[in-house]
């Protein structure tokens, strides 16, 4: 009736449908938390190639402290990115402009109260926010407007209508699951009295077994008359298979968002990497592409033609370090002692420490020529001072 369609396990799977199963909402988390929680920064370009952050730009607290006066950035930046994974056509959010076209505020627009239309007719794309009982329809400029798109193919589908086999076969197999064991369908074993029985007879027996076998006295000895005898139920090969198929639904699933099984808590398999190396492959391959997409759409909305020849707009990777202090501690000491950062920039890249007097000079103290008053930062060389002396 509105829209969606019963897939082939008979259930229909929507964006707030599929969030309900388990190893969907771990994905979408494991991209739109790691999306939220790495700095996003703007920084000014430099004649050299280099860049620096550019805090004086009125987009920096916009991009990195808050987008308006209710979001905080992080979560606008993981709800955004979990809509882009989630919704048909992807993530939106309003751009609020003053004086003459300046950003002031981004706004999610959130699916539940606003659907967006997007009109690819004119190539161009044309947003609209659908008339509802209470307000007509409203189009929205696409200079105001920031589109994280979905991972589809089918933009107008999502990820989640491409794969709704997939989630569909999880989500039946989780009820199938929850039924079972809620209504207590497998028992752990069989009762059989021989001979004529009645129900008087069956009631007396089952209370018998369960007040000598029942609650803490389980695993006793169990006494049985000449005429019953009691057989233990396991799992048949019908039942392995379900537990097998319930395990390649999840693998299916990390498919589709291409995220490494490991992260959707699938560790029962033997990895022939590293768990480093396939975390690596997380942020190459699941993160960095939407990262590239989000970054590209902020540069495109938010700075003008001429600003974006001055500015970039970037994700800070190096915050996935953080989680590994000795790592993250190995990595500084590298770059200082190769002397590509100084002292007190590693402190304030890696722990955020305050500089101190001395730490801006580019040096290894490993190596007596470079260590302060050495021949390397007195501009001369050792043959030099040899002569001199």
């Amino acid at each position: 009736m509105f829209g969606a369609t019963p897939t082939l396990a008979g259930v229909t799977v929507t964006p707030y449908s599929a969030m309900t199963c388990a190893p969907v909402a771990c994905a979408v988390r494991s991209i739109s938390e790691a999306a939220g929680s790495l700095p996003l920064h703007i920084y000014k370009k430099l004649p050299d190639g280099s860049k620096e952050k550019a805090t004086d730009h009125p987009l920096y607290s916009l991009l990195h402290d808050a987008p308006n006066s209710f979001t905080p950035a992080a979560l606008f930046r993981t709800q955004l990115m979990a809509d882009a994974l989630l919704q048909p056509w992807g993530g939106f959010a309003q751009i609020v402009r003053v004086d003459g076209g300046k950003p002031a505020e981004l706004i999610r627009l959130d699916p539940r109260l606003s659907s967006i239309v997007v009109d690819y007719s004119n190539f161009e794309p044309a947003y609209a926010i659908k008339a509802d009982g209470k307000n007509p329809a409203r189009e929205i400029p696409a200079a105001d407007i920031l589109h994280i798109p979905t991972p589809a193919y089918n933009p107008s589908r999502g990820l989640v209508g491409e794969g709704r086999d997939v989630i569909a076969l999880a989500l039946v197999l989780e009820r199938h699951a929850s039924r079972l064991f809620g209504n207590a369908a497998r028992p752990s074993g069989v009762l059989s009295l021989k001979g004529t029985v009645t129900a008087d007879t069956l009631t007396t027996a089952k209370a018998a077994w369960q007040a000598s076998q029942g609650g803490d006295k389980a695993g006793g000895t169990a006494v049985l008359p000449t005429d019953a005898s009691w057989q233990p139920l396991t799992f048949n090969s019908v039942d392995s298979q379900f537990l097998e198929m319930r395990t390649y639904a999840v693998a299916e699933i990390a498919r589709l968002f291409r995220v490494p099984l490991h992260m959707l808590m699938q560790v029962d398999r033997a990895q022939a990497r590293s768990i480093e190396s396939i975390g690596a492959e997380f942020l190459a391959q699941a993160l960095l592409p939407k990262l590239k997409l989000f970054e590209q759409e902020l540069e495109l909305k938010l700075l003008t033609p001429k600003e974006r020849g001055q500015y970039c707009i970037e994700f800070n990777v190096d915050g996935f370090a953080r989680a590994d202090l000795l790592a993250r501690a190995q990595a500084l000491s590298a770059a200082v002692s190769a002397r590509i950062l100084n002292p007190n920039e590693a402190r304030q890249i890696g722990f955020g420490l305050p500089a101190y007097e001395g730490g801006d000079v580019f040096e290894n103290f490993n190596t007596s020529s470079a260590h302060a008053g050495g021949a390397l930062n007195a501009g001369g060389n050792n043959d030099n001072q040899k002569e001199a002396a």
